[in-house]
């Protein structure tokens, strides 16, 4: 191992202060490192095949790299773990489309992003680590410093994104429309994605918040999302997963009430675990909304809507969740009290979306897409992590060279919470630096662990 790789992982093995920029100073940077990438020359390997058949431990590849020229604004950090997102299921099985076009538009846009458009794709959009170098322009980070990371990445020349940051015209997510992502053991960020990692948690835990933490809380708090308040009845679909989980915790932080939707008793506890009370097995009460592939059965979404009712003293929802997508979303619609919202991202199930119209604009609903989070909203997410609001939902950890396995199995929906993945940390349990802290809330963190 590279020395200034090693320098970092020996001060992540023993626990001692963080490092600082004369620690590193001295170091040459590796020419190369190891990263999970998929092949621009693979993208045809999946034609023809269904979704579920198409099997990420066969485009995968984990491989020496060259590092990446360092630009202005930009750090790269030293990746200690990283986790799997649903993004890095789509990029796998090269769906809806394959990320190789994203990366070549990217290239396009400028002499420094032609980096980004190569014959393999770094693919991660989570990490946590140590930055290594900055570039010009950056005053905020420094060599040492432990951070976490968001995925927003943004070129902010428009006006456009002057209010909202997503809604700059270049926004891109980081990993996944852009290369050099985090599942790796180096990565290239700007610096405005980096934020403080949470002190008390271990590399993998708060590796394993960062991009869904932050979608959460866009999606369900911020003013851009629903601006969930106190008292909400909120419908959380999947509310034990990488996403949802999340969603509860901060239902519950908030003070709303969380009606969780789940597939099994495993499930079940992982919800029970966070402090959820109202909870609805979807496979145990046998919920079928669709009767057949072309039409669903407006019956299951009544006695969908009734269930909720005998758990909520009779009130209908006023927030839905929604990120399945297809399956869930006319259910959705129907549920939603008037004047209620539906807010709605990632559509694992199917990105075509069929409802009845008259349930939406007669009972005044609103439906709000929601993607990712700004700056504001990320930092807001992770600080409500460092105060011990909000606890890593992590099921299990594989290492960098089973990101294939852990893609796949959340491919096939075989995680519980959140799948970790360690990079340059040789184990778990390394990172925590506030035992304080850890102690205060290791019951919490240990139960959803437990419990997934």
């Amino acid at each position: 191992m590279e020395p200034i790789l090693r320098v970092v992982l020996d001060s992540a093995r023993s626990g001692t202060s963080p490092l600082s920029p004369g620690d590193l100073a001295g170091l040459p940077l590796p020419e190369s490192y190891r990263a999970a990438t998929l092949h621009r020359d693979d993208v045809p390997m999946f034609e023809g095949l269904d979704s579920a058949d198409k099997d990420p431990r066969k485009s995968v590849h984990v491989e020496e790299v060259p590092v990446p020229e360092l630009g202005p604004g930009e750090a790269l950090v030293a990746v200690l773990a990283s986790s799997v997102n649903y993004n890095t299921v789509w990029s796998s099985i090269f769906e809806p489309l394959s990320t190789f076009g994203f990366l070549e538009r990217y290239g396009r846009l400028s002499e420094l992003t032609k980096r980004h458009d190569l014959p393999y794709h770094v693919i991660g959009s989570d990490l946590a680590g140590v930055v290594l170098r900055t570039g010009p322009g950056v005053n905020a980070w420094k060599p040492g410093d432990e951070v976490v990371a968001h995925c927003l990445s943004v070129e902010l020349e428009s006006s456009d994104g002057h209010n909202d940051t997503m809604l700059d015209p270049e926004q891109r997510i980081w990993g996944f429309e852009t290369n050099f992502g985090g599942l790796a053991e180096i990565a290239l960020v700007k610096s405005n994605q980096l934020m403080p990692k949470p002190g008390h948690l271990t590399w993998e835990e708060a590796a394993a918040l960062g991009l869904v933490n932050s979608t959460a809380y866009r999606q369900l708090v911020s003013r851009n999302g629903a601006g969930m308040k106190q008292g909400d009845n909120v419908l959380i679909w999947g509310a034990s997963g990488g996403l949802g989980s999340y969603a509860a915790q901060l239902t519950l932080v908030g003070g709303g009430f969380p009606i969780c939707v789940v597939s099994s008793p495993q499930k079940a506890d992982i919800c029970r675990a966070m402090g959820a009370e109202a909870i609805i097995d979807r496979t145990a009460e046998d919920y079928k909304f669709w009767a057949d592939e072309h039409h669903q059965d407006p019956r299951e979404w009544k006695r969908f809507g009734k269930r909720i009712r005998e758990l909520t003293g009779g009130e209908d929802v006023d927030i839905v969740f929604e990120h399945p997508g297809r399956e869930t979303f006319g259910a959705s619609v129907y549920v939603t009290r008037k004047g209620g919202t539906i807010v709605t991202c990632a559509s694992t199930s199917g990105f075509n979306h069929e409802y009845d119209n008259r349930y939406l604009w007669m009972s005044l609903k609103r439906i709000i897409g929601s993607h990712f989070a700004n700056y504001r909203e990320a930092w807001e997410a992770n600080r409500l992590v460092a105060k011990g609001k909000i606890h890593p939902t992590l099921s299990r950890v594989y290492s960098l060279e089973e990101t294939g396995q852990a893609a796949h199995d959340v491919h096939r929906n075989l995680h519980q919470g959140k799948v970790g993945v360690l990079c340059l940390a040789p184990e778990e349990g390394l990172g925590v630096r506030d035992e304080e802290k850890r102690a205060q809330h290791i019951d919490a963190i240990n139960r959803f662990r437990t419990a997934g």
